[in-house]
This record gives structure tokens, C-alpha cells and sequence, in this order.
């Protein structure tokens, strides 16, 4: 069955320590278990000391047929940044916090460029979503809508530059915005005329939403799934709401990353489990140990820290 892992974001050891506590074992083709394979939500560059050994690492495990892995939005930025527009600059802004967000692993590659050259061809091969036997893996977001877009305007194989460039110069088409909510979520952005500010006093301009509920009715803090602040409790207004499609109860259980959990909860419903534990804030790692239940159990999660 599949132990699927939350967010690494450059912590290396901490993954090594997370695989060896759950029986894997090192091997020349990578951290191999007999019975099991790891799943890697996305978001493995970016933030964390050991970025390199993190992705050789996890491209090691899905090369040796040990491991899966999806795009999470950090990665997407990684290759976003080595993409140009007119005149050579690079299609990030630099004073984006995109771009700002990938400086710490452009300096941990700085003397390995051809290595590095090599891992952004194979992250570009790594799909966007995976539909598995009986659970589905995502980074940030799964909607029917995004996934059929996905399937139907994505040829099996490299993602392509000019889909990626895409992200960036025509991001409201129909596959921009499904690889942006897939890997990034769904937001709710406030008019430039409506302040939103959190309980720290501090302005908002969008946050991200619990995209697998229906949203008419909520309050802010209840449609918020924000977790380093709290918002009013006061009811959305219709004409703010962002167009979202619940997640079925029945469906399967759908496991993604990106929303840095903390403390938890990270079963959010039977069928919706975060395992993204906030490895750079809590210096803590996450797996759940899937063996093909349909009702998620707290007692399979895992953490190390």
C-alpha cells in the first residue's frame, strides 16, 4: 500500500528519519520498503537547508520505482524561474514572493548547475494529480472541473515550456488556472475597495479557502483555510465568493499538501486528510499509511521531528 508524505521543503534528514521509522530501508536504487511505496505530495525545493540532497533524494525513490511524487506550486516556481521573457529577465518579478521564494535553492545548486539542469527535466516529467486504487494525491487542490481540463489539454510526457510560460502571461485560461488551483488552491480576493484584516490587525487582499465546501452561507473564518491567522465571523457576501465544487463524502480519499497544518487537524473530513505538518516552521514531518481504507484513521498519521 502508500505512505504518502507531506511537504519536505529541503529537510532531507528529517525524510530519512521519517522513512526509517516507517520500516524503509536504504538501497542503491534509493529508500525501498517490500510492501509499501511512498507518495510525495510536492513543495520538495525551497526553504529548508538541504534542498539538493532532498531532491536527489525523492527522485532517487521514484526513478527506483520506490516512490511517487507530484508538482506542488514551489516546484512550478522553481522552473518558472529559469524561464525568460523579452529581453532575457526572467518571467518571476523580482520583488514577487515567488521569485524571492526561490533564491535558497538557486544558491544550494550554485555550484552544481548541471545537476541542477537535470532535476528541472525530471520535475517537469512528474504529473500534477494522481488517481491511484481507491485515493487520490494532489498538492493543493482536486476539483473534477481542474482535473478533466488536465487530462484533456496535457499530453502524457514533459509538461511544456510554453504551458508553463503560460502560467505567468495568460494565467486566466482554462489550463493555467487549472494547474495554478491544483498546485496552488482556490482563493477568495477581495475587491481593491474592501479591507480584510485578521486578528493580528493585519491587511489581507485574498486567503485560502476550504475548496471542498460549499461556500454560500459561510463566514469568513469559516470558509478561511488559513492557518497562521483568524479572519471575522461575519457572512461572505454571494457576489465574493469564488467558484468552488464540494467534495464529495463519498468519494475517495483525496491527500494533498501546501497548507502547513502546524498542530492539525490533518484529517479534515474521512475522506480529505492536509500532511503537510509546517516542516519549516514545526520542524515536523508528516506521512499518513494508507492500506485502502475509505474512512481516514488519526492513528495511521506518522510524524518525526
Amino acid at each position: 500500500m502508500y505512505d504518502i508524505i507531506g511537504d519536505v521543503h529541503g529537510h532531507a534528514t528529517l525524510l530519512k528519519n521519517l522513512l526509517l521509522s516507517m520500516g524503509y530501508v536504504k538501497s542503491r536504487s534509493g529508500y525501498f520498503h517490500p510492501e509499501r511505496k511512498a507518495v510525495f505530495v510536492g513543495d520538495f525545493v525551497n526553504r529548508g537547508p538541504e534542498i539538493r540532497q532532498s531532491v536527489e533524494l525523492i527522485r532517487k525513490m521514484t526513478e527506483g520505482g520506490h516512490a511517487l511524487a507530484v508538482l506542488g506550486n514551489h516546484e512550478i516556481n522553481a522552473l518558472l524561474y529559469h524561464l525568460k521573457r523579452e529581453k532575457k529577465a526572467s518571467l518571476l518579478d523580482k520583488m514577487g514572493k515567488r521569485y524571492q521564494s526561490v533564491e535558497e535553492t538557486i544558491l544550494q545548486f550554485k555550484n552544481f548547475q548541471e545537476e541542477w539542469k537535470s532535476h528541472r527535466k525530471w520535475l517537469r516529467t512528474l504529473p500534477l494529480f494522481l488517481e491511484l486504487d481507491g485515493l487520490r494525491v494532489v498538492h493543493a487542490c482536486w476539483t473534477t472541473r481542474n482535473i478533466q481540463v488536465l487530462k484533456e489539454e496535457l499530453a502524457p510526457g514533459k509538461l511544456p515550456k510554453e504551458v508553463l510560460r503560460d502560467l505567468v502571461l495568460e494565467p486566466r485560461s482554462s489550463l493555467s488556472q487549472a494547474i495554478l488551483q491544483t498546485s496552488r488552491g482556490i482563493h477568495l480576493i477581495m475587491p481593491a475597495d474592501l479591507r480584510l484584516y485578521d486578528n493580528h490587525r493585519r491587511h489581507h487582499h485574498l486567503f485560502r479557502v476550504r475548496w471542498w465546501k460549499e461556500p454560500h452561507g459561510l463566514t469568513f473564518q469559516q470558509l478561511s483555510f488559513e492557518s497562521k491567522f483568524r479572519l471575522p465571523d461575519y457572512t461572505i457576501p454571494g457576489e465574493l465568493l469564488p467558484e468552488t465544487e464540494p467534495y464529495a463524502p463519498d468519494a475517495p480519499p483525496v491527500f494533498f499538501g501546501h497548507y502547513c497544518r502546524g498542530n492539525g487537524p490533518f484529517i479534515i473530513r474521512k475522506n480529505i486528510c492536509c500532511v503537510d505538518a509546517c516542516v519549516t516552521g514545526k520542524k515536523r514531518l508528516a506521512a499518513y499509511r494508507w492500506d485502502g481504507e475509505r474512512h481516514l484513521d488519526p492513528e495511521k498519521l506518522v510524524f518525526v521531528k
